[in-house]
């Protein structure tokens, strides 16, 4: 942010800049919310942005308006900046100007009466059950070939590397950044979980298969031990982290997208490329198809709000439409088929049906 202008400074005497003031609600949001690095760059992004067009008048973060704010996202529409992107831009000052509000250093919220902008709701993108398949196949092959002698130790660890982070992102829906995050301590393969540091720095105990668990644990025996060797195992080196680099330093976000797209293109060239997170949205997808109620689903992710994971819910209209077809008198499995005695002696089952499925039928409206 440029530095303020003179008038500013006189108009403004005794207040903080807006560089300070940026500054100290960030150490708010690490220190007090528990937020994430990358969360909170992407907030200082935004407040800068927001910062910079009021310097342009000479004003402060703590003396916009409403106008202000208004301003600032019509010149964001007006570039074509996506509603979604305004609209958590708009979420974000909304939680500096509610700090403001508390710490008593305004006395007006400018962005109270402000309407979030309309935007379409985007439909999580996942895998089909087979691509996803195919690409733990491959890598569970390419673990497996880490005892050829052809190939170097070096290799060979980071082939049991890689299969354990794809198991764990799909068996767990684990964000990428809780991925980087795992340390050695926080899985408990006895017993077939994993302690995670979600979002806001909240713990959720995690429950892993068995193929998660297997792929896991061969990397902790054979894979990690030959990432940290001791000379490589200094105060600070990362050595706390589960997954490790070939520097025995902990994986960087970057690294591992980079390692599930290339892992999801090397099956064949018609293959969609992936992304951690879409591995993510493949499981709790995944998971509804096959019946999993939304409750649990909300936990396995770590959402906060139940309305995060209802968008899961639009999968299961083939699995319903499915019963309904078995089930229903008037289903394509049914019509002309079977006698009148038939259907009324499986009006008790249609019944039970409709009265399970209510609150399904509720949840996809």
């Amino acid at each position: 942010m440029r530095a303020g202008t003179g008038s500013q400074k006189s108009a403004e005497a005794g207040t903080p800049g807006n560089a300070r003031t940026v500054r100290e609600y960030l150490a708010y949001l690490r220190v007090e919310k528990g937020m994430r690095p990358a969360t909170c760059e992407a907030y200082a992004h935004d407040l800068e942005q927001f910062a910079e067009q009021l310097e342009e008048r000479g004003a402060l973060l703590v003396t916009a308006t409403k106008a202000d704010v208004s301003g600032f996202m019509a010149r964001k529409r007006g570039n074509h900046v996506d509603a979604r992107s305004i609209a958590r831009k708009l979420s974000c000052f909304r939680g500096f100007y509610r700090w403001l509000l508390l710490d008593k250093r305004i006395g007006h919220d400018p962005t109270v009466t402000i309407e979030t902008p309309a935007s379409w709701k985007v439909l999580p993108k996942s895998l089909a059950e087979s691509e996803v398949s195919a690409m733990l196949d491959r890598s569970a092959a390419a673990a497996r070939n880490s005892n050829s002698s052809e190939r170097s130790p070096e290799a060979a660890a980071l082939a049991l590397r890689d299969h354990a982070i794809l198991e764990l992102l799909y068996a767990g829906g684990l964000r990428v950044g809780e991925i980087v995050a795992l340390g050695e301590e926080d899985l408990h393969l006895d017993q077939a979980r994993a302690q995670v540091r979600g979002k806001g720095d909240k713990e959720r105990i995690v429950p892993l298969g068995r193929r998660a668990v297997e792929a896991l644990d061969e990397y902790i025996k054979r894979g990690r031990p030959a990432l940290a060797p001791p000379r490589m195992q200094p105060a600070g080196m990362g050595s706390r982290a589960l997954f490790l680099s070939v520097r025995g330093r902990a994986l960087t976000r970057q690294w591992v997208w980079e390692m599930v797209r290339a892992a999801s293109g090397s099956i064949d060239s018609s293959t969609r490329k992936a992304s951690p997170h879409m591995l993510r949205h493949s499981c709790a997808t995944h998971m509804v198809e096959h019946g999993a109620d939304l409750r649990s689903v909300q936990r396995l992710l770590g959402h906060a709000d139940i309305a995060t994971t209802q968008v899961y819910t639009h999968v299961a209209m083939e699995h319903l439409k499915r019963v309904h077809r078995e089930h229903h008198p008037r289903g394509k499995r049914r019509e002309g088929t079977g006698s009148r005695e038939q259907s009324t002696g499986n009006r008790e089952q249609e019944i039970g049906f409709s009265e399970a499925s209510e609150t399904t039928l509720a949840v996809l409206e």
